[in-house]
């Protein structure tokens, strides 16, 4: 008999859970409410479509994992997406100073729009599973609370699925919610019976505004240049990067937590770049040619459905991406954490089949752990900032934060230190690697080099900075 699985959401997670799902089933339908661009143009159900993205290389091992035959690395690059090397192709301004840079290698990521790496998934995807895509609006799970067997959606499902008032009852096998922040996940499951889940929320009120820009001549290799916020400063964190995208281009993107939140219009957008710690991003913009208007979007707190726990859980669901945890997008871990949550459900099917009991919780319980790590990181920050809704630092925050904190400073000027955090941060392994012994030497140790005065720059790349610094003018 023929297996369906349909996929809630055509973003990164949906596209990538289709890709897991392709191999164990006899069709894959992928559901999304918006017509889908036929290039890498942004799209109105992504509200931090416009802003800035990381892919980490632990996302990305995931990725390459999950479409066997295609290299994700090399599809991105060809359409112009740019890798760097986070030992040695940043400028990094930390709570606790400028972070030196060094000639090891390490962990990279991959910078470009949000849109285009969109499109290079889901045309990878599309080219090598058997996947389709409805344009179609979930409107509800079908079953009970101890299986789930096909999802109710607008009337705009093909001929074949059964329908009545308006709507179409489109069955499956197994279902996969990645329908994002959005998603009404927990309030279809309470419909079914499934009561009693925890959720938490941690809002720093931190709002996104970012701007597209011509890259200036010669500016082709000029590192990415990031200034964190400083979320124990007791004041509003604000922060800014300058990262390169495809198409020649600077994708300059501000942040700022409740109280010291970046304006929309150009001219305010310029001056709060100019009032952020450093005046570097300031120097490198300030002749550069925009591109677009100021985008801002607010959708960045942290929250998390804690389906886990759920006392029972009904065979046939599985809920991945933002519609499990989303972060606030500061932190760079989301896309990352969405592919390694997939590339779980993949092998969990490789081992069991996806008729196997049981293999709904023991999915959802599994990707709970891929979330804990990044879930810890961006909520034991965002508590610290004033103002932040939905939690304040507890003792064991405190504890955590010293040491985080020692083990920061130590980065500045330890190459061990620094990578043990790097490789954390791309989601290559887990947060006990903060625990090593080389890890806690390094922190004991504290920088081996002179703190930094400013950002360390090679002669070509001051020379670079100075002939495109117009804030004198």
């Amino acid at each position: 008999m023929p297996r369906r699985a349909v996929v809630i959401g055509a973003g990164l997670a949906g596209m990538l859970a289709a890709a897991a799902l392709s191999g164990h089933v006899d069709e894959v339908v992928v559901l999304d409410r918006d017509e889908l661009p036929d290039g890498p143009d942004h799209r109105r159900g992504l509200p931090q479509g416009r802003h800035a993205h990381l892919l980490m290389s632990g996302g990305l091992a995931a990725m390459e994992d999950l479409v066997p035959g295609v290299s994700m690395r090399e599809r991105l690059l060809a359409a112009g997406a740019h890798e760097i090397p986070l030992s040695s192709g940043m400028l990094t301004l930390t709570s606790e100073g400028w972070m030196h840079r060094w000639r090891h290698d390490g962990p990279r990521m991959i910078t470009c729009s949000r849109a285009l790496l969109d499109w290079v998934v889901r045309t990878e995807v599309l080219a090598h599973s058997k996947t389709e895509i409805r344009t179609a609006q979930a409107v509800s799970l079908t079953g009970t609370a101890h299986r789930v067997t096909g999802v109710r959606i607008s009337s705009k499902a093909p001929a074949g699925d059964s329908a009545t008032d308006g709507e179409a009852v489109l069955d499956a096998d197994l279902v996969v919610d990645a329908g994002g922040r959005g998603s009404r996940v927990v309030r279809w499951l309470e419909a079914l019976g499934v009561t009693g889940i925890p959720e938490r929320t941690v809002d720093s009120g931190l709002v996104n505004a970012t701007r597209i820009y011509r890259r200036p001549e010669g500016a082709e290799h000029f590192p990415l240049t990031v200034l964190h916020a400083d979320p124990y400063a007791s004041r509003p964190g604000r922060s800014g990067m300058v990262l390169p995208i495809e198409g020649d281009r600077w994708m300059v993107s501000l942040a700022g937590t409740r109280g010291g939140e970046p304006p929309a219009d150009p001219d305010g957008f310029l001056e709060y770049i100019r009032r952020l710690p450093d005046p570097i991003l300031g120097r490198l913009v300030s002749g550069a040619e925009p591109l677009t208007d100021v985008h801002t979007s607010h959708s960045t707190h942290n929250a998390r459905r804690y389906l886990e726990k759920a006392r029972t859980w009904p065979e046939g669901l599985v809920v991945l991406g933002d519609a499990l945890a989303t972060f606030n997008p500061a932190y760079g871990q989301g896309m990352s954490v969405a592919a390694q949550g997939a590339r779980t459900l993949s092998r969990e099917l490789d081992r069991s089949g996806p008729a196997a009991p049981g293999l709904s919780r023991r999915v959802q319980r599994r990707v709970a752990t891929v979330v804990e790590g990044p879930w810890a990181t961006a909520v034991g920050q965002d508590v610290w900032y004033p103002e932040t809704r939905g939690g304040a630092p507890k003792a064991a925050d405190r504890l955590v934060t010293r040491y985080s904190r020692r083990l920061l400073k130590a980065a500045t000027g330890s190459y061990q230190a620094a990578a043990a955090l790097w490789d954390v941060s791309s989601l290559e392994t887990g947060p006990s690697r903060l625990l090593r012994p080389s890890a806690l030497l390094a922190a004991l140790n504290g920088p081996l080099l002179p703190p930094l005065s400013g950002p360390p720059l090679t002669p070509a790349e001051q020379k670079l900075l100075d002939e495109l610094d117009q804030t004198a003018s």
